[in-house]
């Protein structure tokens, strides 16, 4: 992989666009990125991989990639041309900006962009190939065979993190590593064993937890047959499947001989049951042939008790047989009879309702009125319709009525209202004339009320101040005292002080030390403290307290210079009126204000009311005009109507005779008509039934007197109903079959042979027999409960010898998938250095990369140092990957975190080369053209920087380009071309300069 050219707009510290020509710096093969501290250094190397994986490195990850120098309009954009794998390509990432709005206030949000195109050689121009992040991420990570993590720690080398990777423990290392070279795969063998030795170990262990639930069962089916008890084991215990099978075998044995015994058991009790159950028979038979005698001499002698009822039944049922001949007269007779009761009272009832005149007339008569009054009826159809359109030409007329008494209201209301018109318009105009100048008086008030209102906070706020300030003075003159009285105690104290410091001074004299004051080593008369001697610490006391005073003087004066400032600014503002005189004028203001303002809330009001009343005006003359018009046309209208009633009045006048009108004329006809039809119909009935009823009393008598009977009365009642002939027949059939079934019992051989036999002990052979059948009862339930067990012991022994065979195979993978996963997790015996596959794994890496390493390691401290792998464990830790350097001079082996920092800078750098190599072969072998080594090269003497130097020199043999970052001076002279970074105001900028072209 190489770098061609890099272009940043808007990143990081880069407020406008930059660029940067890597095939002009990578000329020489090596190059020097420097700048002040914060200029932006580590901000060219984010961009390259912000360009490449669309993120910056782990540590800087999560801040804005935005440049805060950028103007608004400028999109954060990076660019980057290279070459990888044998193709140019160019990437371009936008991270998501919030833009100004092309219209309007605020800003919007513009998502991340990315482009990805190729150049094509044939063509000799770029074409595109995709523009989706995710595509783009897959096709980077594939060519370079990296992951960002990767690239950041083999291209852009870090040497702060070697160095701490020299001093960190296994651990630490384990965590990097696996990172670089991706042992997840490793981790997950590790974790898909484990997986498989706990599900392996549950199997096993519910096996053997089945295994002893049967075993539990088989001892509650055994009972207490069995005195060894089940072994006290649990799942997992070794021997278990065994001891189950051992004690399930004497458990069924037990059982198949207490199977024995209850069988024979039963045997015997079902042979005695048999022969109680035959003596039982034998004693029921006998007392029932006996009970069988006995009922029957009851039921005869009851017989003779009921034989005179009998014989009355049977003549009273052969009197009903011959009353049945006279029955059909009977019923016709009684038929005849009431339907002549229901004719004639129709015919009562019908001539009532005639009048007195019909009293005597037959059904012919009445026939015959009848048909006279239904003619005279139909004569009066043409006066009924005349009668009917009098009706309506009534209506109509009462509607014309009603309709002009309506048009002479309108025109009455009409007139007086538009009268008035002109007197309301005026009103309404006045109304909305005084709101509109009430309003105007509002806006004005509203005006003077704000300045009022200000000029009488302002007086308020005058008066606060003004006693604030005679508060402030007093207290600056209280404050000017107390500082006074403490000027004058503090020089009073000095003044007294200084009369008495040759005391002070003689207090400190040593015989034979020179005199502070005279310079002599003797001091016969040294001066003495008197009473009251006030000292330093009297003196200090009171210059402090008088400082204090005056700095409390200083405060009260400032204080009083802001009130007077303030109370000089509120009289300017509010004036020389007294406060009261201002709150008068503000709440006259006020008032005036809220007066107007109500009055002016009437203007709409007034105004609607003007245009609804113009109109209403509208309405109401058109209104005048329509009713006008109506009652002109209403007149000829009138006039027809009552031609055409008088013409009829005079037509029905004739037609209702003496009725009050056609119709109750007509209604009287019609009543009449239907009375007289009524009455001959019912008069011709009664005649009929009459007639027949006399013969039906002649037939009655012909047949009682045939059946032997003096009277039809006597036949009647000798007659039987059905359920009286159903009872009676019923109670004959029952004596003759009783008096038939006696007679047999009392004829059977057995049953009096029984009767003559002493009476049978039915109770003592049931006892006998329920006795036996208990036995047999009992004995069976233990033939059978022993039957169960043995069968459930049968099948649970069967299911536990399933379960121990399904067992052994679950077991012998158990075992071998615990040894393997034991042995991958580093804690099997087997595993000496207790490492685990991925350590083991990652140390061969360290190996590698430690043997890399070394190559440039010796040249860097001119042969001295090599570092080694080791594989000795780390106090109680795993062992793998330790790391450790030899120094030649002392041949002694030791721990890389005993480095000095010269040492650690090129002992990391060196790591960092080899770790480069190592893992870009892991990558598939994907050429490194370009490289980054970031700092550390201030802690290198000059003659170790040499050798770092042409160690870095070399690199240009495999055609490589190795950038320095770092703000060394030195490098500045060594290396000719450079990349510098200038920070500014704006932002920084790139210089580059030294390098091919």
């Amino acid at each position: 992989m190489r770098l061609h050219r890099l272009h940043i707009t808007a990143f990081g510290p880069f407020g406008g666009a930059q660029e940067v020509d890597f095939d002009d710096l990578s000329a020489t093969g090596l190059f020097l990125l420097h700048g002040p501290t914060g200029a932006g250094k580590t901000s060219v190397l984010d961009a390259v991989c912000f360009a490449l994986y669309g993120s910056v490195p782990g540590a800087r990850q999560g801040g804005s990639l935005r440049s805060d120098h950028a103007l608004a309009a400028t999109r954060t954009e990076v660019t980057l041309e290279l070459t990888v794998a044998g193709r140019r390509l160019e990437l371009t990432r936008q991270p998501p900006w919030e833009r100004p709005k092309k219209r309007g206030a605020g800003t919007t949000t513009e998502k991340a962009q990315s482009w990805l195109r190729e150049y094509d050689a044939s063509a000799g121009s770029w074409k595109d190939l995709s523009r989706s992040h995710q595509e783009i991420g897959e096709e980077i990570t594939q060519l370079l065979g990296m992951s960002r993590e990767q690239f950041c720690q083999v291209v852009l080398l870090p040497q702060g993190d070697f160095a701490r990777f020299l001093r960190a423990d296994a651990e630490a290392r384990g965590k990097l590593l696996g990172r670089l070279f991706d042992t997840r795969r490793f981790a997950a063998v590790e974790q898909r064993l484990a997986e498989l030795r706990r599900a392996a170990e549950t199997q096993v262990r519910a096996g053997d937890a089945e295994l002893l639930a049967d075993g539990h069962r088989m001892q509650q089916a055994a009972g207490d047959i069995v005195e060894l008890p089940l072994p006290d084991l649990s799942p997992g215990d070794p021997g278990l499947a065994e001891s189950v099978l051992e004690w399930a075998a004497i458990a069924r044995s037990t059982a198949r001989e207490r199977f024995t015994v209850a069988h024979c058991a039963q045997a015997a009790a079902e042979s005695a049951q048999a022969a109680a159950n035959h003596v039982l028979e034998d004693v029921r038979e006998v007392a029932r042939l006996q009970r069988r005698f006995g009922e029957a001499r009851e039921r005869a002698a009851r017989l003779e008790e009921r034989s005179g009822a009998h014989r009355e039944a049977q003549a009273r049922m052969e009197r009903a047989r011959k009353a049945e001949a006279v029955a059909p007269a009977l019923g016709l007779r009684d038929a005849t009879e009431a339907e002549h009761r229901r004719a004639a009272g129709t015919e009562a009832r019908t001539r009532a309702l005639l009048s007195e005149s019909f009293a005597d007339a037959g059904a012919t008569g009445l026939a015959a009125a009848a048909r006279k009054a239904a003619e005279e009826l139909g004569g009066l159809e043409s006066a009924r319709r005349a009668e009917y359109r009098i009706t309506e030409l009534t209506d109509e007329r009462q509607v014309l009525d009603r309709q002009e008494r309506a048009d002479e209201d309108m025109l009455h209301d009409a007139g007086t209202w538009l009268a008035e018109w002109e007197a309301t318009r005026a009103d309404l105009q006045t109304r909305i004339e005084e709101a509109q100048e009430a309003a105007t008086r509002a806006e004005q008030l509203a005006v003077q009320r704000e300045p009022a209102q200000a000029r009488l906070a302002a007086a308020r706020m005058r008066d606060q101040l003004a006693g604030d300030t005679d508060e402030a003075h007093a207290r600056v003159l209280a404050a000017r005292e107390r500082a006074g009285d403490a000027r004058a105690h503090w020089l009073d104290l000095k003044e007294q002080r200084l009369k008495g410091i040759a005391a002070e001074l003689a207090a400190g004299l040593v015989d034979g030390e020179a005199c502070a004051v005279c310079g002599a080593t003797e001091h016969p008369a040294p001066a003495r403290k008197v009473d009251g001697h006030v000292g330093r610490q009297v003196e200090e006391t009171a210059l402090a307290a008088y400082q204090r005073a005056d700095e409390q003087l200083t405060e009260e004066e400032r204080r009083l210079g802001v009130v007077r400032e303030a109370l000089a600014a509120a009289t300017a503002e509010a004036g020389d009126l007294p406060t009261g005189q201002l709150a008068e004028l503000a709440e006259e203001l006020e008032r005036r204000h809220a007066e107007a303002h109500s009055a002016a809330s009437g203007l709409h009001a007034a105004r609607e009311a003007l245009e609804q009343a113009e109109r209403e005006r509208e309405r109401r003359l058109a209104a005048q005009q329509e009713a006008a018009r109506r009652v002109a046309s209403r007149a000829s209208l009138r006039d027809a109507l009552d031609r055409e009633r008088a013409s009829l009045e005079g037509e029905l006048t004739q037609a209702r005779g003496s009725a009050g009108s056609v119709a109750a004329r007509a209604a009287q006809l019609e009543r009449q008509v239907a009375l007289l039809t009524e009455a001959a119909d019912a008069a011709r009935v009664a005649a009929d039934t009459a007639q027949r009823l006399k013969d039906a009393d002649a037939r009655l008598a012909d047949a009682a007197f045939r059946a032997g009977f003096d009277t039809p009365s006597a036949a009647a009642a000798a007659l039987l109903d059905d359920a009286a002939h159903r009872d009676l027949q019923h109670r004959l059939d029952a004596w003759q079959q009783e008096e038939a079934a006696v007679r047999a019992v009392l004829a059977e051989a057995e049953t009096t042979a029984a009767a003559g036999q002493p009476p049978a002990d039915l109770q003592a052979a049931e006892q006998a027999a329920s006795a036996a059948g208990r036995r047999v009862r009992e004995a069976g339930s233990a033939r059978d409960a022993a039957r169960r067990r043995c069968t459930e012991l049968d099948r649970l022994t069967h299911r536990a010898g399933g379960s121990v065979r399904r067992l052994g195979p679950l077991r012998e993978e158990y075992d071998r998938v615990a040894r393997l996963a034991t042995l991958a997790a580093g804690t099997s015996a087997d595993n000496e250095r207790k490492m685990r596959l991925e350590s083991y794994v990652l140390a061969a890496r360290l190996e590698q990369v430690a043997a890399a390493a070394t190559t440039r390691l010796q040249r860097m401290s001119s042969g001295r140092y090599t570092l080694v792998h080791s594989d000795d464990r780390a106090g109680r830790g795993r062992s793998g990957l330790g790391l450790h350097v030899v120094d030649a001079w002392t041949g002694r082996e030791r721990d890389t975190a005993t480095l000095s920092g010269g040492e650690t800078f090129f002992a990391s750098l060196a790591l960092a080369l080899g770790l480069a190599d190592v893992v870009t072969d892991e990558a598939g072998g994907v050429r490194l053209d370009t490289l980054f080594i970031d700092e550390g090269f201030g802690s290198l003497d000059d003659q170790t920087l040499d050798e770092v130097l042409d160690v870095l020199d070399s690199l240009r043999e495999r055609d490589r380009s190795v950038g320095i970052v770092s703000h060394v001076a030195d490098l500045r002279r060594r290396i000719h071309a450079q990349l510098e970074v200038v920070k500014g105001r704006s932002g920084s900028v790139l210089r580059q300069g030294g390098g091919g072209g």
